[in-house]
């Protein structure tokens, strides 16, 4: 069996799978995603800050940290922010002033709606699953809190369509396996078989605890923020 014909990892095996993953491509994460998304993803967190529309000094937890980028990002606009992440390597490389802590974001170490805002880039897919995850951001946000989540997307129109197809599976793992590691950028395309279509997504938060969630597409499609408001 080839290596694109190897069943994506699911449960347990995938927490662990995306863990070392991470750990690996921890040093060189930062440029490999300016250079694959030609620096689009600084405006995309930068909107999705926006979108947040919580008050100077509001807390904002980053879910799935990473580096720090979305918590740099929280702090230039006025918001408190702590971050939360799964990989030890990602949060050895962070470049953030914020409290940082490892953490299982299924699971997080905080109390009932302690946070008014919640952000998360990219991560969706690569969670054990998505019910859970919904849930527990429903239950540390304040009634009213704001939840807004960054994730790929394929853009509506056909053409455009088919040319990030080839661009996702073909350039980016060719890129990330010259400046980075191989295994994890041939996967990384892959993984959005994971995530489900928009009305199901919209749907899920819908049912987790969320009103006015809506669906925006952002550089012509190949981006994609979802927003929500926590159900009082």
């Amino acid at each position: 069996m080839s290596r694109t014909e190897t069943p994506l990892p699911t449960g347990e095996e995938k927490v662990a799978a995306v863990r070392n993953m991470f750990d690996r491509i921890a040093p060189r994460y930062d440029l490999v995603n300016r250079v694959m998304t030609f620096r689009m993803d600084v405006g995309w967190r930068r909107r999705t800050v926006r979108e947040l529309g919580l008050a100077p000094g509001s807390l904002v937890a980053d879910l799935a940290c990473g580096t720090g980028d979305f918590c740099r990002d929280l702090e230039r606009a006025g918001l408190r922010a702590v971050g939360f992440d799964l990989s030890y390597g990602m949060l050895h490389h962070a470049r953030t002033d914020a409290p940082l802590s490892q953490a299982d974001i299924l699971r997080l170490p905080l109390q009932d709606g302690c946070l008014d805002g919640i952000t998360c880039g990219f991560a969706l897919r690569n969670l054990r699953a998505l019910e859970p995850f919904f849930a527990e951001c429903a239950r540390v946000l304040r009634p009213g809190g704001r939840v807004a989540l960054l994730e790929v997307s394929s853009p509506r129109n056909p053409l455009l369509a088919a040319g990030h197809r080839i661009y996702f599976g073909k350039v980016v793992p060719f890129v990330g396996g010259r400046l980075s590691d191989k295994s994890a950028y041939q996967y990384l395309p892959r993984s959005v078989a994971y995530l489900p279509e928009t009305p199901v997504l919209t749907t899920m938060l819908r049912e987790a605890g969320f009103d006015n969630v809506v669906q925006r597409q952002l550089s012509t499609g190949i981006a994609q923020l979802l927003v929500g408001t926590r159900r009082p």
